[in-house]
């Protein structure tokens, strides 16, 4: 395991122009982490998320990742088989043949994440089935759809023989919606963990949270909130597993990057992965939702820069970039009901629309050769 040596880390970050609310690109240089982190003990990988929606521009995801990571990750987070597991029915073709494509993939040489989310996407509920209905249910930990999804995480461990396994994706969002659901999500949990543990005791296991909404939570309770999800990460979870895109709490400046770090470090008591992060490369405008954030490509450079810092110094197992490369190309598809909010990550690649390297991948590569 490569070691650490970190060299006047808050004078440096005081002195660079980048920790300035005003941002001059041609202010931040490319040696900043230089004799700061002379050598990396965290694994840096992405997530398989194509930039394009082609078997060609997945083949390219997959090379890219191979040649700039040492570990990555698999989301499976598009639906659930609810029918097939608890009727016991034949799978559904595009599940099987979705599985299949990425396990023909797999990366044998680099680390591998499996992240599967149990929850839809505005995490209030179940994640649907392919024909976009949930299971009918009086409580989340009713023993069917403990059983189903059980069934569903089986499945998708022997297929992928993940290093890491994500059960639950962004679980702190349930409790902000709903209490009641929060405490039959912590039931059916625990008895879920319990079976995977009994099966593959070697595995770590972990359940994702999002920083930015944990960090001054927008909730009735917010002393109560962090310290349910903190206690709820250090008392049953391997390692804390960190979801973040500061920019959607319009987090900007190096300042306001360490201040949800620091946050981050004084609630977890447990190893620390990035399980899926990233930052606005672009300004982003979206009317529907009456969104405007303001960002650039030399911010995105002084975010990663911040997480390579903390990643270094806490002593984190692995930092995922969420989506390698901006996906103009994929989201041309998008119909149009998912446009608005698939727009919200389109512009955070380290490469851009047509694969330019921003300066954030130089700092990349700066790091993952050490």
């Amino acid at each position: 395991m490569k070691k650490i040596i970190l060299i006047m880390l808050p004078v440096m970050l005081l002195l660079t122009d980048c920790y300035r609310d005003k941002i001059n690109p041609a202010s931040c240089g490319e040696d900043i982490l230089s004799g700061v982190v002379t050598e990396r003990n965290f694994k840096l990988g992405f997530s398989t998320w194509s930039f394009g929606p082609g078997e060609a521009d997945r083949d390219e995801t997959y090379k890219f990742i191979s040649l700039n990571s040492d570990i990555y990750s698999e989301q499976i987070d598009d639906k659930i088989p609810w029918s097939s597991w608890i009727n016991k029915t034949s799978l559904p073709t595009e599940f099987i043949d979705d599985i299949e494509f990425r396990v023909s993939r797999k990366l044998s040489s680099h680390k591998l994440l499996l992240s599967v989310s149990l929850l839809n996407t505005n995490r209030d509920d179940l994640l649907e089935d392919y024909d976009g209905t949930i299971p009918s249910y009086k409580s989340l930990n009713d023993r069917a759809i403990e059983e189903a999804y059980f069934k569903h995480l089986e499945y998708l461990i022997n297929r992928f023989n993940p290093d890491y396994l994500v059960t639950a994706m962004e679980i702190n969002d349930l409790k902000s919606k709903s209490g009641i659901k929060w405490n039959e999500y912590k039931l059916l949990m625990k008895n879920i963990r319990f079976r995977l543990k009994k099966n593959y005791p070697a595995l770590p296991i972990s359940e994702s949270v999002t920083l930015h909404n944990w960090f001054n939570p927008e909730v009735k309770n917010p002393s109560e909130y962090i310290a349910e999800i903190g206690g709820y990460i250090n008392q049953n979870l391997d390692f804390a597993a960190i979801s973040f895109f500061p920019f959607l709490r319009d987090r900007h400046t190096r300042g306001e990057f360490q201040e949800e770090f620091d946050f981050l470090h004084s609630e977890v008591k447990i190893p620390i992965s990035f399980v899926e992060t990233a930052h606005l490369a672009e300004s982003l405008e979206i009317s529907s939702f009456n969104l405007s954030i303001k960002g650039d490509f030399a911010e995105q450079k002084i975010y990663l820069e911040t997480l390579f810092l903390n990643a270094c110094n806490q002593d984190y197992i692995f930092v995922i970039w969420w989506a390698h490369r901006d996906f103009d190309k994929l989201w041309a598809t998008f119909p149009p009901e998912i446009k608005d909010i698939g727009k919200l990550w389109r512009d955070t690649g380290l490469l851009d629309e047509n694969g330019g390297k921003r300066p954030a991948y130089r700092v990349w590569k700066q790091i993952l050769d050490r």
